[in-house]
């Protein structure tokens, strides 16, 4: 047995220092990943992919750790808003290179459908984020009760455009649009949301790259590799299972080699199961569902969630103020570290999408 694990451990070793070499005829964008890692601090996903080696290590154990619970807040808070605007000035200054030197900015054009607060908002930063940077933006917006053909249209106008290298339609969309059709009709290289089916089938495959991954989960693994958060190895637990942030943030923490599961609307005990997590992700949009019980001691606990309560005098426009999945009272007095709403993953959001639409221009004119 001590032979097999030392021939096991010379092969990860070994893995771990080639793994680059290795990847380079598999990866789709070897350019634009490269040049994005100029700017974030995640690795590329196929730098990551060990080959699959079990060892009798994970069969250990250790005693449950005790934890007394004081009335003082104790997590760390993980200022999402610092860490991305970092990020955006980053861009801005690749952007203003760029542009120097071959005399090309990146393009944004972003669709909206309707007048949610919420996705009002979104779009407003993107604005404001755009225009810091230098990208170029265009906004296409439709009412609620548009035609199917007009949005797949505004789409094409994008998709054959040679000013835009990446396209977002704002979700969610009024429940008489085909949203799965839609977002279908993304020119791939340009699909900088990462929903496409061959970035999310690349993003679940080892030894595979995605031209893009989906922003809010970038950018959650973003703030944890940023924080000094460790991931190999780890219990994660991700609460909710949807395509924008659910699903691809659990593959994404799958390939950095955490062990991963999903709590959804039909789990029976789902408390139980988060109770287990070293890194805890949030992202059902329910205020307040996850509660201080619910977190294990010393946790890392990223809450996507947003929900718009009324409230005159709120910090945001119109009357309201977002709160997050997670009770963030009860969850700071557990949590070793913890993601405020607003102020946390959101801003991070951003950030990734620009990165994601210079990453796209970059490839286009194999920009180093």
């Amino acid at each position: 047995m001590a032979s097999k694990n030392k021939v096991q451990s010379i092969v990860v070793s070994w893995w771990r220092k080639n793994t680059l070499l290795l990847s380079t005829s598999r990866t789709l964008n070897t350019i634009a990943t490269g040049y994005d890692n100029r700017i974030l601090k995640s690795p590329p996903l196929v730098s990551l992919d060990f080959p699959d080696v079990w060892t009798s290590s994970f069969t250990n154990y250790s005693a449950p750790s005790t934890h007394n619970l004081g009335s003082e807040e104790i997590a760390r808070v993980i200022d999402g808003k610092q860490i991305a605007d970092e990020i955006i000035s980053a861009v801005g200054l690749e952007v203003r290179r760029m542009k120097k030197t071959i005399g090309e900015v990146p393009g944004l054009g972003v669709i909206l459908v309707g007048e949610r607060r919420d996705s009002l908002t979104y779009v407003s930063n993107k604005i404001k984020a755009c225009e810091e940077t230098g990208i170029k933006f265009a906004l296409t917006q439709f009412p609620d009760n548009c035609k199917e053909d007009e949005v797949c249209d505004a789409i094409m106008r994008f998709n054959t455009d040679p000013s835009f290298h990446g396209i977002l339609v704002q979700l969610p969309l009024p429940q008489h649009l085909n949203e799965e059709k839609i977002l279908g009709m993304l020119k791939l290289e340009k699909d900088v949301d990462g929903f496409h089916p061959m970035n999310m089938g690349h993003l679940a495959m080892r030894g595979r790259e995605p031209l893009f991954i989906p922003c809010t989960p970038k950018g959650c693994v973003e703030l944890l590799i940023r924080s000094d958060v460790e991931i190999m190895g780890k219990t994660a637990v991700v609460i909710g299972r949807s395509n924008i942030v659910g699903l691809p943030v659990s593959l994404l923490l799958q390939r950095h080699n955490a062990t991963v599961s999903v709590v959804n609307e039909s789990t029976l005990n789902p408390e139980e199961i988060t109770r287990e997590a070293d890194i805890l992700v949030s992202a059902v949009g329910i205020p307040n569902l996850v509660r201080g019980n619910w977190i294990k001691p010393g946790a890392v606990v990223l809450d996507v969630g947003t929900h718009p309560v009324e409230d005159e005098g709120g910090c945001e426009e119109g009357g309201y103020r977002l709160i997050g999945d997670v009770c963030y009272e009860e969850a700071s007095r557990v949590a070793s570290s913890i993601t405020p709403v607003p102020g946390g993953v959101g801003p991070m959001t951003v950030a990734m999408l620009l990165c994601n639409t210079l990453q796209s221009a970059a490839r286009k004119y194999s920009f180093v």
